[in-house]
């Protein structure tokens, strides 16, 4: 488990400065997104090879939106998840820390329809039993308080409101070598190539690499107060899906 100090955690680091405070924390992450929103897309597609569509289109068809039903995408960014919900006719919002990454989905077309709100995970300012789905895809490894992101979750969601969490994971033992040399390696050589930012890329490589690992994330979500708590492997576990429903 993490500190929110960082106090203890080796990868609570960056390029050799120990990140000390959650507003720290806070700061980095928004310029990380500031800095690579404009190829955010173009480097998801190199870094995973286009795997993470196959992964968002499994998460959609999971999360199961329907006509009429009111739906959050956290760490929504530029709107991947949030058009593929709109699309299955549901009314879609998402929050997002980073103002330069939803204007990159604004400017989609069908962006007008989405309700594009400035929020972390900790803090929404939405009233409770809200919204009758609630998704994060590739976000909640940024929240400062994981603790608190859940809970917040849990108080926007209605009762038996859906919450579906797609994050990278942990993958396979066999396969952990070679996964962990691509990351520490081609993702920060990609980030450099592709945005120019190649710092960037290795914070988003230690956010994976601190992240816990299924059970222990699936854990946390019962502790928050969710119930019918599983997780789906994806692509042997490098991405994980959980998900489970407000009581």
């Amino acid at each position: 488990m993490t500190s929110e100090t960082g106090q203890g955690d080796p990868l609570a680091t960056h390029f050799g400065r120990r990140i000390v405070s959650p507003d720290e924390r806070r700061r980095l992450v928004r310029s990380t997104f500031e800095a690579v929103a404009p190829r955010y897309d173009l480097m998801n597609d190199l870094m995973s090879l286009g795997i993470h569509r196959l992964w968002k289109r499994r998460f959609v068809s999971l999360a199961a939106p329907r006509s009429g039903e009111r739906a959050l995408d956290l760490a929504g960014g530029t709107g991947d998840v949030a058009f593929a919900l709109a699309r299955a006719g549901a009314t879609v919002a998402v929050a997002d820390p980073s103002i330069a990454m939803m204007t990159v989905g604004m400017q989609r077309p069908g962006g007008e329809a989405i309700a594009w709100v400035e929020a972390e995970a900790e803090a929404l300012p939405f009233d409770d039993a809200t919204f009758d789905l609630v998704t994060i895809a590739f976000g909640i490894r940024n929240a400062t308080r994981m603790d608190a992101a859940l809970a917040e979750i849990r108080r926007v969601l209605r009762p038996e409101g859906r919450f579906l969490c797609l994050e990278f994971s942990t993958p396979r033992r066999w396969l952990a070598p070679f996964y962990g040399l691509w990351s520490r390696t081609a993702i920060p050589a990609l980030g450099a190539a592709v945005s120019g930012r190649v710092e960037a890329y290795r914070y988003l490589v230690e956010s994976i690499g601190r992240f816990p690992d299924q059970p222990t994330f699936a854990g946390q979500i019962e502790a928050a107060g969710f119930a019918d708590v599983q997780w789906q492997d994806l692509s042997f576990g490098i991405a994980a899906i959980h998900g489970g429903r407000r009581h």
